[in-house]
């Protein structure tokens, strides 16, 4: 050293006891500023075009600048001791002017190039609080700091002799951190003295930055800048968004490596997919991990440490292709070799592909797993070479000339340019002992040769390194399963979201299977239905299809483009089986004649049948050609099964699809059809219309005891004419006249020929609720638009009825019992309402605004379930408890909905209340219904019918007819007529027929009396004369 330098660190000695007095302040504030560097980010300042970062120093090649210029003018400044040096004399200046912090360009300079850009200050009035300072800066420490700056040999030295163990590891923890991790707050700066990171600068809201930092400009910034932001575009890169074409970053081959696999897809057909690019947070925490001890370090330990510490290394490592080249790295280490590879075991024992390839090739201490990725992957086959010797064996091989061993291949050193000398090859074996890699390095040190001792730590820490790395090979193909599930889920939901015809189907199953398994060409074929081994349709698809201009809006693929390979497609097709051909020349199946004159070459073919889920074969899908000259693998034909699957039950549910459409608009026409025919002629309603309509009191239609036996067919249209008249009906809803006519002709020519449940039973029903709303005035609270609710359901409430009641349709499983599963007649009858109602010229409600009409089809609908005897045994309860209660208020609509469910049932069961010639009249005609009801029963469905239904039990109607009124017909009639005494006669109408119903049935169980009587005495006289004419034969014996 010379004198100069000398008497600067004599100089410096009277600061040294405040230093160490400041020392363990210090590290806890390189601590503290270190974890704070860690957490920066940045943003994009709003009003400004530029990013503001926090510079900091630079960490690869940081060397101290002068500060004197500045110390000069700043005579109060403190310094910072830097991270990157240990120790405390290495100072960095903290400014109580500057604003900035501000790496140095790395090159040695003199105080004017330091405050240039090279200086390095904290805090100040640049833009936030002062931090606190931590020591005074000498001018004369500016100088020494010069002079060690021009004199990098010496404090090279100096540091290799002088530096703790500390401060080595704290150098170490610095520069283990990536740049390109977080904000980037530890990037190298450029040629103006900047530093820092822009990656990520917008990943918070609130700014990133130190107080009193600014934002670095120039030249040298840009530049720094630029470079900075290219290499962190690898890590950082998102996804393009996606176009109507595949966009996948995987192929199926990719499930086939052992490396790092993540499937990465953006969108497909414009629509987001199950599977999404890895958080950047995910790269960080893998790449921030805690530092690994440096080669030095470890050549420290002893045998057992050693192992220990690199076993410790890759435990927590389940990244296969991570944790493989830590092993290697190790593996050099320990070996002291210069260069190692690793091969990883593919395919199966009983494979005849079992191979090795290698995760990764020359792997030397200084290499780096993203640089291990841009090599190409090498395959060795089983047995072969001296790696596939070792496989094979699982044996180890230790070579002291690569050259003088005929397993070793030559050319792989022609290839690479790189001489092997000596070789040692050891296999990696898991907990059962299976081999599963092998491990290679490659030229020890110094031209020597692998010992035994390398040999014996080389295999103590493969044996571990097998563990983990089985963990690591399951753990990845978790995820792989996890990833192709997701892959099948993105299928599915692409598949069955459209289904409108079998072309887009088609297409899209085409697009996702060609960009998943990577070939050339995809087909699929309709296997015609007639003929089990030839195609109605053919579908095809090219890579190039997917690269045209058309590609983005294209929805169907093309049609019989490419010949036919009958021979192997024809095969699958009639036996259901897959095949997989390597080479389609060397197959007998394959005819070569389908390439002549095409241009197109057939390699490899991967052909499998697609079934429905019946397992009937509807279709063959083939792959030809897989990319790079590959093979189709059992990888491939597994998910190819799937889409096959997938794509089976695709065109099967698109078949169903368009067969429904195809019924639909069928059954569209024969409503329409049906709408014609069911509808009543114009020329009879304009007949109608004529005629002279009396009054309702020459109908007598105010009175409960109306009948309409005197009634013709006419006559009935004209009292129904009659109620809409004098209800107001036709004035308020503005309901055309020839339109009314024409709907009640409608409705009468819509109810069948049956024997009760006809065309006079709905007048009578209808004719009951106009008497019972005219005389309780109840039009005044049910309002306008509830009266001709009920008056319609009245008239329609049994539209359609077959003589047949609902449990008889559920016995029967007729298709109204498949359609409604309760009430079904009821909605039926529902339904053809509506129906008319919406038949040309029969549209009463036209004129009703839009909140009318559905405030009439909803009274309506409910009126009409309402007559459905379960429905009234459900909600009677519930009406009894409110009248008996006097808790009612018909101003609220659920009082009202209670009171229009039971008016329809009283209506409905009205004949009850007639004068007994009508009330026994009637009962014959519902009773000759129900007995024909039952003899359908006995003769079709061959069940026993009900006594209400069984002909044979005629005799019992009077008793029958008793039951029915107490429990039915008198609860309610008594409920009414306690709710209002207008509609007491209702109620003692029911009693007088009850009366005459028991007489009937007294009268009927006197006759049985008698007849078991007469029956009884016959039967003891033919007793009495047996036992004489006995006697008498004894007597004569």
């Amino acid at each position: 050293m010379g004198q100069g330098a000398s008497a600067v660190l004599l100089n410096c000695g009277k600061h040294q006891q405040q230093q160490q007095q400041q020392h363990g302040y210090i590290q806890q504030q390189q601590q503290h500023t270190f974890l704070q560097h860690q957490q920066v980010h940045q943003r994009e300042e709003e009003g400004h075009g530029r990013r503001r970062r926090w510079q900091h120093w630079r960490q690869e090649d940081w060397h101290p600048r002068p500060l004197a210029a500045h110390a000069a003018h700043s005579p109060d400044s403190t310094t910072l001791c830097c991270a990157g040096w240990g120790s405390h004399n290495d100072e960095i200046k903290t400014s109580g002017v500057g604003g900035s912090i501000a790496g140095s360009s790395g090159d040695p300079a003199g105080p004017a190039a330091m405050s240039s850009g090279g200086e390095l200050t904290v805090g100040g009035a640049g833009g936030g609080p002062v931090l606190t300072p931590l020591l005074n800066y000498d001018p004369e420490c500016a100088r020494m700091e010069a002079w060690l700056d021009e004199h990098q040999d010496f404090v090279h030295d100096y540091f290799i002799r002088k530096a703790s163990r500390h401060m080595v590891d704290m150098w170490l923890v610095s520069h283990a951190l990536p740049q390109n991790v977080g904000s980037g707050a530890y990037g190298g700066g450029g040629a103006g003295g900047s530093s820092g990171g822009e990656a990520g600068a917008n990943s918070c809201g609130h700014s990133g930055q130190p107080p009193g930092s600014r934002t670095s400009s120039g030249p040298g910034a840009a530049a720094g800048r630029l470079a900075r932001a290219r290499s962190y575009e690898p890590l950082f890169t998102r996804s393009s968004t996606g176009a109507a074409t595949p966009v996948r970053k995987i192929s199926a081959h990719e499930f086939e490596k052992g490396g790092l696999v993540k499937p990465i897809v953006t969108t497909i057909d414009g629509t987001p997919t199950f599977l999404s690019p890895p958080a950047a947070a995910e790269n960080v925490a893998i790449l921030a991990k805690v530092r690994r001890k440096s080669r030095t370090e470890l050549k420290g330990l002893d045998e057992r440490q050693l192992i220990f510490e690199l076993v410790k290394d890759i435990c927590n490592d389940l990244d296969v292709r991570s944790l493989c080249h830590k092993i290697l790295q190790n593996v050099s280490i320990l070996t002291s070799a210069d260069r190692c590879s690793l091969f990883l075991v593919q395919g199966d024992k009983e494979s005849d592909n079992r191979c090795l390839v290698s995760t990764l090739f020359d792997v030397n201490p200084d290499s780096t797993v993203e640089e291990m990725q841009e090599k190409e992957e090498i395959r060795i086959p089983w047995g072969s070479g001296v790696v596939g010797y070792t496989a094979q064996s699982g044996a180890m091989v230790n070579i002291p000339d690569a050259y003088e061993d005929p397993r070793f291949n030559r050319n792989i050193d022609g290839k690479t340019g790189y001489k092997t000398r000596s070789m040692l090859c050891m296999p990696i074996k898991d907990s059962a002992g299976e081999v599963i890699g092998v491990a290679q390095v490659i030229n020890k040190h110094q031209g020597q040769v692998f010992t035994a001792s390398d040999e014996k730590v080389f295999e103590s820490y493969l044996q571990f390194c097998g563990i983990g790395l089985r963990n690591a090979q399951l753990y990845e193909r978790s995820q792989l399963e996890v990833k192709r599930n997701q892959v099948l889920l993105d299928l599915a939901r692409i598949i069955f979201e459209e289904q409108s015809t079998i072309e887009q189907m088609v297409y899209r199953i085409m697009t996702h299977t060609q960009s998943l398994l990577q070939c050339e060409r995809v087909q699929i074929l309709l296997v015609h239905e007639a003929s089990q081994g030839t195609f109605s349709r053919v579908f095809d698809l090219e890579v190039k299809d997917l690269q045209g201009d058309d590609a983005e809006n294209r929805t169907s693929p093309f049609e019989s483009r490419f010949p036919i390979n009958i021979g192997i497609t024809g095969h699958v097709a009639t036996t259901g089986e897959t095949v997989c051909i390597a080479d389609a020349y060397q197959d007998a199946k394959f005819d070569p004649s389908v390439d002549e004159n095409t241009g197109f070459r057939h390699r490899s073919v991967l052909c499998m049948p697609i079934k429905n889920t019946a397992g009937k074969t509807v279709g063959v899908v083939q792959l030809i050609n897989k990319f790079d000259n590959l093979p189709f693998t059992r990888n491939d034909e597994n998910f190819l099964e799937a889409f096959a699957i997938f794509c089976g039950m695709g065109i099967h549910n698109t078949d169903m699809y368009e067969k429904a459409i195809t019924a639909m608009a069928k059954q569209k026409v024969t409503l329409e059809v049906l709408s014609y025919h069911a509808t009543a002629p114009r020329e009879d309603a304009l007949r109608l219309m004529k005629l002279k309509i009396p009054s309702a009191q020459a109908f007598k239609l105010y009175d409960f005891k109306f009948d309409d036996f005197s009634l013709d067919d006419d006559g009935s249209l004209k009292a129904c004419l009659r109620m809409f008249l004098d209800l107001d009906l036709i004035g308020r809803f503005h309901i055309e006249y020839e339109v009314l006519c024409r709907w009640l002709l409608s409705v009468k020519k819509n109810y069948r020929n049956v024997t009760y449940h006809n065309w006079r039973h709905a007048f009578n029903v209808a004719q009951m609720m106009f008497a019972i709303i005219t005389t309780t005035q109840w039009w005044k609270i049910l309002g306008e638009l509830e009266c001709l609710a009920l008056l319609v359901a009245c008239l329609c409430h049994d539209l359609d009825h077959r003589g047949t009641n609902n449990s008889f349709q559920i016995k029967a499983s007729s298709p109204l019992a498949q359609l409604y599963t309760t009430s079904t007649m009821e909605h039926h009858h529902f339904d053809q309402s509506v129906m008319i109602l919406n038949s040309a010229g029969n549209q009463i409600l036209s004129n009703c605004t839009p909140d009318e009409y559905s405030r009439v089809i909803s009274v309506l609908e409910d009126a009409i379930l309402a007559t459905d005897l379960a429905v009234y045994f459900r909600k009677r309860g519930g009406f009894f408890a409110m009248v008996k209660g006097k808790e009612y208020d018909f101003k609220k609509e659920e009082n009202r909905v209670q009171l229009r469910g039971m008016m329809m049932t009283i209506c409905d069961i009205a004949a009850i209340t007639k004068p007994w010639v009508t009330q026994k009249q009637v009962a014959e005609l519902v009773a000759g219904e129900f007995f024909e009801q039952g003899d359908i029963e006995k003769e079709e469905l061959k069940i026993t019918p009900i006594d209400m239904m069984n002909r044979e039990k005629k005799d019992k109607l009077p008793m029958m007819q008793v039951l029915f009124i107490d429990s039915i017909c008198l609860p309610v009639y008594e409920i009414f007529a306690e709710l209002t005494p207008e509609l007491k006669p209702l109620l003692e109408g029911v009693l007088e027929n009850r009366k005459n119903w028991q007489m009937l049935a007294n009268e009927t169980m006197n006759k049985d009396r008698s007849s078991i009587n007469n029956n009884n005495n016959k039967n003891n006289n033919n007793n009495s004369s047996d036992a004489n004419t006995a006697v008498e034969n004894a007597h004569s014996i």
